[in-house]
């Protein structure tokens, strides 16, 4: 399964979101997004081209704050999924946002601004970046592979 990774897009609207994750999502089967949306028209957005899995970020409206979890664990391919947005200081957040957690295959955050592709103790931390600089694809099958893309 090919997953899109997004967080931190930062967008009040739909139009300010990269023509280049737009296009390279067409070939996605799911998209995940950890937080900070902005507006709920992102949000409405993605799910117009694909299936979207998220949780909701400090910077998310209201709106948001009321349909999506603080944090979330998804199963797909047999593999166990963290989302978080998380949230302080980029030091240290891997330590804080696997708290969260208990057996898990991947974390999946964001907040850091930070993109991150490195397994610790196991476990794949994966942080796509700021969604106005980088997105991330994750390809879970019997192995997990992670690729950040940076604009």
């Amino acid at each position: 399964m090919l997953i899109g990774v997004l967080s931190d897009t930062h967008a009040r609207s739909w139009a300010e979101i990269s023509p280049q994750i737009l296009e390279a999502f067409r070939e996605v089967d799911l998209i995940i997004h950890a937080g900070d949306f902005v507006t709920k028209e992102v949000f409405d957005g993605l799910r117009q081209l694909k299936e979207v899995k998220a949780v909701r970020g400090n910077m998310d409206s209201y709106e948001l704050w009321e349909m999506l979890p603080e944090k979330e664990i998804l199963q797909i391919e047999g593999k166990h999924i963290g989302l978080i947005h998380g949230w302080s200081s980029p030091y240290g957040i891997e330590h804080r946002v696997r708290q969260e957690f208990g057996e898990v295959d991947i974390i999946i955050y964001g907040h850091s601004h930070v993109a991150q592709n490195k397994v610790i103790d196991g476990i794949l931390f994966f942080n796509p970046g700021p969604g106005r600089k980088s997105f991330g694809f994750l390809e879970i099958g019997r192995e997990v592979k992670g690729e950040i893309v940076k604009f």
